[in-house]
């Protein structure tokens, strides 16, 4: 009986290794894109929030005015940010465009309420392929 040895495995086959990096490697190859198409849209949102202040002048100058500002009254800066290359404003609807390679529009469109309050909703401004780098709420056609 002293004689019988216990066979105890010491570590990893090299065939297990071999599979466990392959499945990494099939999990960053999906990963991967995915990361980039968020960083792309969380860019965006920045130019999104740019948007916010000539929101409000809009909102505020058609309720106390009951027309819609024209680009000097809404006070559109032609000022950008890091990753805003151009905000325009015609008619109450504002477009913001990135300033990344992906060149996402996106267009604010408000409504006036019998209420006298502004709503806004956002929609893409550019291309069909390039919806994926937008906000949700602007893929669907949803207010802001």
């Amino acid at each position: 009986m002293k004689n019988m040895k216990r066979n105890v495995q010491q570590g990893f086959t090299l065939i297990e290794l071999m599979i466990v990096i392959a499945i990494v490697a099939i999990l960053v190859a999906l990963a991967v894109p995915a990361y980039q198409d968020y960083t792309t849209r969380a860019k965006f949102a920045e130019c999104i929030g740019a948007a916010a202040p000539v929101k409000l002048s809009v909102a505020e100058y058609r309720q106390t005015m009951s027309a819609w500002p024209s680009s000097a009254q809404a006070g559109v800066n032609s000022e950008t940010t890091g990753n805003c290359a151009a905000m325009t404003y015609a008619s109450g609807a504002i477009t913001v465009t990135s300033a990344t390679d992906s060149g996402v529009k996106a267009v604010l469109t408000p409504t006036a309420q019998s209420s006298g309050s502004v709503t806004w909703a956002c929609t893409n401004g550019g291309t069909a392929a390039k919806a994926k780098f937008l906000p949700s709420t602007c893929r669907t056609g949803g207010s802001t």
